[in-house]
């Protein structure tokens, strides 16, 4: 796993384990007649077999798949002394905004990219910023590359765990591809705006 890890619009070292599970491809069979259910994007996510079966490493600092926690909450607790959270951008943003959890007792939140298809992790970092009112270290992982980092950077992300085979020193100058931008963000009003308040 990379420790090539972006933080604050810094290269520093990776001190958190993350923790992919393994998803089992599983058959699928399809009868002639009948009605079958199936993803349109392919995009899969590991069943609870899957993540009751996953051996915890001893470490200190541990960023989870959500589910994971969620399922074996528990064990997790009394092991680490520091856990993060990690979603897919696949996941719907409806079902962690109704769960009865703080989100900011985590250091760390994470969304991982399996294969950069679409911009939903742009729509999700900002809806956890905002709507959820995360606060602490929002973390874009997986398949993150140097045009995304800029506009992920505007969309809530303070981390960026660059994939394995990639530069982090080539990744870090995407976050000053643009002098100006503009559209509005959090934190900061667009172009168009300050030329008619200046």
């Amino acid at each position: 796993m990379s420790n090539q890890l972006i933080l604050n619009k810094k290269i520093v070292n990776n001190d958190w384990v993350f923790l992919l599970p393994v998803i089992e491809q599983k058959e699928v069979k399809k009868q002639a007649g009948k009605v079958v259910m199936f993803k349109v994007t392919g995009e899969n996510f590991p069943e609870d077999d899957d993540l009751n079966k996953i051996k915890l490493p001893d470490v200190s600092k541990i960023l989870l798949p959500l589910k994971l926690y969620l399922l074996r909450k528990d064990e997790i607790e009394k092991k680490y002394s520091e856990v993060g959270l990690w979603l897919y951008s696949h996941e719907d943003f409806q079902w962690l905004s109704n769960l009865n959890l703080d989100l900011n007792k985590f250091s760390v939140i994470g969304i991982y990219i399996e294969k950069f298809a679409d911009g939903r992790i742009y729509s999700l970092g900002n809806l956890i910023r905002r709507k959820l009112k995360f606060k602490n270290d929002l973390r874009a992982l997986g398949d993150i590359l140097k045009d995304q980092l800029f506009f992920l950077d505007r969309s809530g992300f303070s981390s960026f765990l660059i994939k394995e085979g990639r530069s982090a020193e080539e990744a870090i100058k995407g976050l000053s591809d643009f002098s100006h931008s503009y559209q509005a963000t959090l934190d900061e009003i667009p172009s168009w705006r300050k030329n008619l308040n200046g």
